[in-house]
């Protein structure tokens, strides 16, 4: 018996030849009865589901498309298909009329060997040294950037991970991107820092514990928020912070409302009034320190610069989580005591003004090669049409941040993308939805695929080259 003749597939670099009822390396393309189909649904985005308004059922047999136009309803690129090899028009150029205009929508499911994510995670906790080296199953796939505002930032991915190191590098970085893309946890380790599991929209653990705030300010801010809370009820406070500790009796805020001295020093490098920088090293500590023990950020008190037995002292940390009351004895030196009740609801009120600790992941990639050309037969004309807010670029629906200067360079939320959006192809690379937007006269004076475009009942009757399969979701579903 003969085995039946496998079909190569032409949607990626690899160019699977696939037998009858498997599919490709990708898992996204398949054979069936001798045809590529795409084994994942075009996708529609409809607004009024989303809102939870009524809509006519998909597809039914007595629909007459009416409700599949406007505004409310636009053709994503999931489940699209892709442009590769890249000379032929777009798997879908779609027309619909939005409040009286003809607009053209394309959509394609772009190859990004050119791309990465950006993690924003909201924690204390010292993750790492800036510029270590991020990995996922003993592999690097990044490296830490900044710490910004509560949040340490990691930079994954990126075309020298993807393609530059070994073959394991490659997969494994794939393989990271796409199920960060994809709204799945990631188990991460930064050398010579944290292990930290990573999922967009969820908590971070941060060696084994779960976050549940980010500060609510740098030491220097807390004072500045609330020494008014502290006043009359404390004589000192000291907001413990890796970057900017707080200290109320020298901060302007306190100044301003005529807060005394108290004689108090500080172990660190003391900036303007009232803060300080390097009370201690980084770490899983007191607001992001390596210290358990606030008192060893304090230097000997000062008699005469205010400082006499019974002073009271609070310590706390900026997200509240640390808190502890000291008062001088007869040799100036600050031993604990229970919390007053006074005073714990000004420690609550840091905490209770803290955020939750999420994880925020950002793709990012560049959209400024070869799949231009199924847009338009002079892709700089693309380019330009984007740069002058004349083309909308989406990525499954949701809208993207484009960078200034060259190319078209784009992020997007991974929480704003229909779940699974995101693809791969074993090269490595990812795959995005794409989708431009641009009003119909617009499309064809930067010399788009005019013949290629289609309305959006013919789309759903006919379906494209790779099948007929669609679903409709609420956008941003």
């Amino acid at each position: 018996m003969t085995k039946p003749e496998k079909i190569r597939c032409d949607a990626c670099p690899v160019m699977c030849y696939i037998a009858e009822g498997r599919a490709g390396a990708c898992d996204r393309y398949a054979n069936e009865n001798g045809q590529i189909i795409r084994c994942d649904p075009l996708t529609i985005l409809d607004r009024r589901i989303a809102k939870g308004d009524a809509v006519k059922p998909f597809l039914a047999a007595d629909w007459d498309g009416a409700s599949a136009s406007g505004d409310d309803v636009i053709v994503s690129a999931i489940g699209a298909g892709t442009t590769y090899p890249d000379y032929k028009p777009a798997p879908f150029i779609v027309s619909r009329d939005i409040e009286g205009v003809d607009f053209v929508t394309v959509v394609t499911e772009a190859i990004f060997s050119y791309c990465g994510v950006k993690v924003k995670i909201d924690t204390d906790r010292h993750l790492g040294p800036e510029a270590a080296t991020v990995r996922a199953k003993s592999e690097a796939v990044g490296h830490v950037m900044t710490s910004e505002y509560g949040s340490q930032m990691l930079s994954l991915g990126g075309v020298d991970h993807l393609t530059g190191g070994e073959k394991a590098e490659g997969r494994v970085t794939c393989d990271t991107l796409l199920r960060l893309c994809n709204g799945e946890a990631v188990e991460l380790t930064i050398d010579g820092g944290s292990h930290v599991v990573v999922q967009a929209g969820a908590a971070p653990i941060v060696d084994g514990k779960q976050e549940s705030r980010m500060r609510v300010g740098c030491g220097s801010a807390t004072i500045g928020m609330f020494a008014v809370q502290w006043q009359g009820l404390v004589d000192e406070v000291v907001v413990v912070d890796d970057h900017i500790t707080g200290v109320v009796s020298e901060h302007q805020a306190g100044k301003v409302i005529d807060w005394p001295e108290t004689g108090i020093k500080i172990n660190g490098r003391r900036s303007t009034p009232g803060r300080y920088f390097k009370v201690a090293e980084p770490g899983m500590g007191w607001g992001g320190t390596d210290i358990d023990d606030p008192l060893h950020i304090l230097g000997p008190w000062r008699a005469a610069k205010g400082a006499r037995p019974g002073l009271s002292l609070l310590m706390v940390s900026t997200t509240g989580e640390h808190a502890a009351y000291f008062v001088l004895d007869d040799n100036l030196e600050p031993q604990p005591q229970p919390m007053p009740a006074a005073l714990q609801p000004s420690v609550d009120l840091i905490a209770e003004n803290c955020e939750p600790a999420l994880c925020t992941v950002l793709f990012m990639g560049g959209a400024g090669g070869s799949l231009r050309s199924g847009v338009t037969r002079n892709p700089i004309h693309l380019t330009n049409s984007v740069k002058q807010d004349r083309t909308r670029v989406t990525i499954g629906g949701a809208p993207t941040y484009r960078w200034p200067g060259g190319g078209i360079t784009v992020m997007v939320d991974v929480t704003q993308v229909p779940a699974g959006a995101f693809g791969y192809v074993p090269t490595p690379a990812l795959v995005a939805p794409l989708e431009f937007t641009v009003r119909r006269a617009d499309y064809e004076a930067l010399g788009g695929h005019g013949a290629s475009v289609r309305d959006l009942e013919d789309v759903l009757a006919r379906g494209g080259e790779y099948g007929r399969a669609s679903r409709v979701l609420g956008d941003g579903a």
